[in-house]
């Protein structure tokens, strides 16, 4: 059930990836690599501690899915809620796409 679970998740991400610019697509499949955990962990528990605090300037809620999107990579159990919610973020996008058309 794990793999299922982390392959859902990493198919949303790649999902996703390929509805940001560029240069945000080269960063999500960066951080998406075994090799990049050391900076991955870190990262995703920095933005979850700033987004607890998003009532603050420059700081916003918005950075807790983040956070908790980076840290189910390595996490079991939040695969396949974050694969969800990735889903639905990912969805809403193309949805906005394809209406501006």
């Amino acid at each position: 059930m794990s793999k299922q679970s982390r392959a859902e998740l990493h198919a949303e991400l790649a999902r996703l990836a390929k509805l940001l610019p560029s240069w945000a697509a080269r960063l999500v499949n960066w951080l998406r690599g075994p090799s990049s955990a050391w900076v991955r962990v870190p990262l995703a528990i920095v933005l979850i501690a700033a987004g607890l605090v998003g009532f603050l300037p420059i700081l916003g809620f918005w950075m807790i899915p983040l956070g908790l999107a980076l840290l189910a990579l390595d996490v079991p159990f939040l695969q396949r809620p974050m694969a969800r919610l990735l889903g639905w973020v990912a969805d809403k996008i193309e949805g906005r796409k394809r209406d501006a058309k």
